[in-house]
C-alpha cells in the first residue's frame, strides 16, 4: 500500500528537519489535489508574467549587466527570463528571482495565527519558482515533474513563515527571503530527486544562507532578497547532492535556523502540517491587483470602491484618513516617496494614485509620475496611522478604515480586512490573464508570443520539457 507523504515523513526519526525532507522526498504529483494544483498553476503563470516585467525595471537592468561581466553565458543554459541571456541554473534562478520581486506584485501568503503579522510572511513563488524552473529547464524535465517541486517549495517555504516566531518579522528579518531560501532549497531538492539524507542536509545549507533586512524595503535590494534565496536554493541542493555536509537538523536545533533567526518556533504550525491542508487551499496565497506592497491592498480596494460609489474628485477631496493595526506603518514606511520603489511602500502614494487616476499599475508606479507636482501636493492631504479597530481585528488580517472628507464637510467611509486578489475575493482566471498580458507587453513580449506562453503554461503538465515554455520567455534586448 502506497505510504502517504505526511505518514512516510513521520517514520524515520522525531527531527523536524527530517520531516520536511521525508515530505519533500515523498510528495508525488498525484499527492497535490487538483484544486492546489490550479491555484499553483495561476501563481506560475502569474510568476512568469511579473519576470518579464521586472526584466524591463533598472533593477532587472543592473542584474542582467551584473551577470553579463561575469563572463558565465552559456548557449545551453537556463533561460534568464524578459531576455536572450542564458546562464548557470543558480544565476538563472538569481536573476528571475530578482525580476518577479521587482515591481513588488508577486503572490503573498495569508498568515493564520492572531500574532503572526500579515506582512511577516512570504511573497511565495519569488524564491520557489526560479530555482525549480532553471533547473528543470536544464534538466529537461517536464512540466509535471516542474509543478510538483514548484508545489514542494512552496509548501516548506510557506508552512516554515508560518512556525517562526513573530520575532523573526519584527526584528527586521524579511521572511521572503529567510524561508524563501528553505522554500528554494526544498523544491531544488525535489527536482533533482535527492534522497531523504541528502534533502536534509541541502535544507541546512538552504537555512544556513537565509538572509534579508527589512530595511532594505523601498530600494532594489527587496527584490534581490528573493533572488539570492532562489540562487540559494540551487546552491544548497546542487552541494548537497554533491556530498557537501551539513548539520542533519539545521531548522530546529538549539543553533539552528528557528531560534537563532526568530527566537524559537510554534512545533503546531509545522509539524504534520505539510500538504495538511495545502497553503494554496488554506489559508491561501494572494494575486496582487496592483503593484505595490500587499499591505496597501485593502485600503485601495476601499479607496476604489468609494471613488466609482461617490464619484470622488481629487479637487474636491479636503483629507484621507487612514487607520490601520500598528504594524502596517511598519512596513509601510515611506511617507513622502520621490521615487517608485518608495511609492510602492507608501499608503499615502497609493491612495492619492487612485484618487487623481482611478487605477494603480505599471504605468503609475514610475519615477516621473510620483514626482509629478499634483501627485505630491495630493498626498499630503492622506493622514496614515493606527486605529483602535483596526488594532483590534488582529494581525493575521489587514484592516484598514478609510474617511474621507469632501470639500463641503462631508465625509465617506469603507473599511476592509483584505483587498482584490486575496482568497476572499480573488481574481478569476480571466483577470490573471489580463494581469499577465500586461506585464509581458510591460515587459516587451510580442501578442503572439503573449497567446502561446498563456496557452503553454495554463496546460504545463502536459509538457515533455519545460523548454517547450521557456523558449518563449527570451526577449532580445538592447542592454
Amino acid at each position: 500500500m502506497p505510504v502517504s507523504p505526511a505518514a512516510a515523513a513521520t517514520s524515520h526519526d522525531p527531527s523536524l528537519t527530517d520531516y520536511v525532507a521525508g515530505f519533500v522526498v515523498a510528495t508525488r504529483g498525484q499527492d497535490v489535489p487538483a484544486d492546489v494544483a490550479h491555484l499553483g498553476k495561476r501563481s506560475v503563470l502569474d510568476g512568469i508574467g511579473l519576470a518579464l516585467a521586472g526584466a524591463a525595471s533598472q533593477t532587472g537592468n543592473i542584474t542582467r549587466r551584473y551577470l553579463a561581466a561575469l563572463g558565465i553565458a552559456t548557449e545551453d543554459g537556463s533561460t534568464v527570463i524578459g531576455s536572450n541571456m542564458r546562464l548557470p541554473a543558480r544565476f538563472a534562478a538569481f536573476a528571475n528571482g530578482i525580476s518577479i520581486h521587482a515591481d513588488d506584485y508577486d503572490d503573498t501568503q495569508l498568515a493564520i495565527a492572531k500574532d503572526r503579522v500579515y506582512g511577516l510572511l512570504t511573497h511565495p513563488t519569488a524564491p520557489a519558482l526560479p530555482p525549480v524552473l532553471a533547473l528543470a529547464e536544464r534538466d529537461r524535465k517536464s512540466g509535471r515533474e516542474l509543478m510538483t517541486a514548484y508545489q514542494v517549495g512552496v509548501e516548506v517555504e510557506c508552512k516554515v513563515a508560518e512556525a517562526i516566531l513573530p520575532r523573526h518579522y519584527q526584528h527586521g528579518f524579511h521572511s521572503t527571503a529567510t524561508c524563501g531560501a528553505i522554500g528554494a532549497a526544498a523544491g531544488a531538492a525535489k527536482l533533482l530527486g535527492l534522497d531523504r539524507e541528502t534533502t536534509r542536509r541541502a535544507l541546512s545549507l538552504g537555512a544556513t544562507q537565509a538572509a534579508g533586512l527589512r530595511e532594505n524595503f523601498g530600494t532594489m535590494t527587496k527584490p534581490f532578497h528573493a533572488g539570492r534565496a532562489a540562487e540559494s536554493g540551487v546552491v544548497a541542493a546542487e552541494m548537497a547532492a554533491l556530498g557537501f555536509t551539513a548539520s542533519p537538523n539545521g531548522l530546529e536545533a538549539d543553533r539552528g535556523f528557528f531560534r537563532a533567526a526568530g527566537g524559537g518556533y510554534s512545533a503546531d504550525m509545522i509539524d504534520g502540517k505539510l500538504g495538511n491542508p495545502w497553503t494554496f487551499a488554506f489559508p491561501g496565497v494572494s494575486i496582487k491587483p496592483h503593484p505595490s506592497g500587499s499591505l496597501t491592498h485593502p485600503g485601495m480596494s476601499v479607496m476604489l470602491d468609494l471613488i466609482h460609489r461617490h464619484d470622488l474628485r481629487p479637487e474636491r477631496v479636503k483629507r484621507v484618513t487612514v487607520g490601520t493595526n500598528h504594524n502596517m506603518p511598519n512596513a509601510l514606511i515611506h511617507h513622502r516617496p520621490r521615487n517608485e520603489l518608495q511609492a510602492k511602500f507608501s499608503m499615502e502614494f497609493c491612495m492619492a494614485i487612485l484618487l487623481l487616476e482611478r487605477k494603480a499599475g505599471l504605468g503609475q508606479f514610475t519615477d516621473e509620475v510620483v514626482n509629478r507636482p499634483d501627485v505630491q501636493a495630493l498626498l499630503q492631504r492622506v493622514d496614515f496611522g493606527v486605529n483602535a479597530e483596526a488594532e483590534a481585528a488582529g494581525f493575521d488580517k489587514m484592516t484598514t478604515i478609510i474617511e474621507v472628507e469632501l470639500d463641503d464637510g462631508t465625509v465617506v467611509k469603507g473599511a476592509a480586512d483584505f483587498g482584490k486578489g486575496s482568497p476572499a475575493n480573488p481574481m478569476s482566471d480571466d483577470e490573471l490573464k489580463e494581469k499577465f498580458r500586461q506585464c509581458a507587453a510591460w515587459g516587451g513580449l510580442d501578442a503572439e508570443q503573449t497567446r502561446t506562453v498563456i496557452d503553454l503554461a495554463w496546460r504545463i503538465e502536459t509538457l515533455d520539457d519545460v523548454g517547450e515554455l521557456t523558449q518563449h520567455l527570451r526577449i532580445k534586448r538592447i542592454e
